[in-house]
């Protein structure tokens, strides 16, 4: 078995130097145990908290260890009924070519690997519009976000992995949606799966962007901030923000890497217009996966939600995958084929 631990922790944005391959012998399995290859592994920017010391809602890299995510498998070798050679499973033992799971052991990343169902999706999409990213959006969109047909959503990364989805499953339930992205040819794939505008964040700043995409389509301001990234997007969100505008904080990229917090002008914005904001997790709406599975299963059935993937080949780039995360080298989600 080959693996990815951290070697050192990173002082800001991580680089190679923090982390090394490790290997350990293939084990033989016990009572109850089976062995997965895994063919598709997931980097996400929530893993950049869990390289720091500190106590968070998920417990930190440990030095030396393997680390965990998401990743797409399958059994190779069993010894429980319930996973037979060859079936097919989403598990979160990532960053690593084989893991045995199953037995008495705790699962490696805390969740039981789950046998794929029969959707007719492809495997990867497991990682992106129907795994955590796709439950992602769909339940800070619809449910911390409450957003309505009609209403007015503000998406920032609007061309990741989780931005990407918010915008098809906003544009697909009626909503008017301006997307944020770095670049020309992000900002235009924005538009072309379904955004009304998007704004180039490495071209200015993010407030006069907005009010003018808010003045152009008509409409007095944001209903919903899907909050990606935090820092200027955030507040220029606050600043643009209708009375009793919701704000589902899903991460913030953009400060990850940051010694010192970042300054917010437009905070008192939330006193006068009665703002919610809320963070959540995807582990959060648990119970609701079904739900999820079958709704987005339509809309990916119906062509209303793609799914776009930038890849790297090989185990090796595990590491340049997740640090090309900060430097915006993904459009869609980020994915290594193992």
């Amino acid at each position: 078995m080959r693996a990815w631990a951290l070697k050192s922790r990173p002082t800001g944005t991580p680089v190679a130097d923090n982390f090394q391959m490790i290997e350990a012998a293939d084990a033989p399995l016990g009572e109850g145990e089976f062995r997965i290859a895994n063919s598709w592994l997931s980097v996400d920017p929530y893993m950049r908290g869990r390289m720091n010391d500190v106590k968070s809602y998920a417990p930190p890299f440990a030095l030396g260890e393997a680390m965990t995510g998401g990743a797409v498998g399958e059994v190779t070798e069993s010894n429980n009924a319930d996973y037979p050679v060859g079936c097919k499973v989403l598990h979160m033992a990532g960053w690593r070519d084989t893991v045995v799971a199953g037995g008495s052991n705790p699962p490696e990343g805390g969740m039981p690997p789950v046998k794929l169902p029969d959707l007719g999706v492809p495997d990867q999409h497991w990682l992106s519009i129907i795994g955590m990213p796709g439950g992602t959006a769909w339940f800070g969109l619809l449910n911390v976000g409450a957003a309505k047909e009609g209403e007015t959503v503000f998406v920032s990364a609007a061309a990741g992995a989780v931005g990407s989805t918010v915008v098809q499953i906003a544009k697909a339930k009626g909503m008017t949606v301006i997307g944020s992205a770095g670049g020309a040819d992000k900002c235009a794939w924005v538009k072309e799966i379904g955004a009304d505008a998007c704004l180039d964040y490495k071209s200015g700043p993010v407030l006069p962007q907005l009010r003018a995409a808010l003045k152009e389509l008509g409409k007095s301001g944001v209903d919903v901030y899907f909050d990606n990234v935090g820092g200027e997007h955030l507040d220029a969100a606050l600043a643009c923000s209708n009375e009793r505008a919701r704000v589902a904080v899903c991460g913030m990229i953009d400060v990850y890497n940051e010694q010192q917090p970042q300054s917010m002008q437009y905070l008192t914005m939330i006193i006068g217009l009665r703002i919610k904001i809320e963070g959540f997790l995807y582990p959060d709406f648990a119970a609701q996966v079904p739900e999820f599975n079958a709704g987005m299963a339509e809309l990916i059935a119906s062509g209303k939600v793609k799914s776009r993937e930038t890849v790297m080949d090989g185990l090796e780039k595990a590491p340049d995958a997740f640090i090309g995360l900060f430097t915006g080298a993904n459009t869609g989600k980020m994915l290594v084929k193992v």
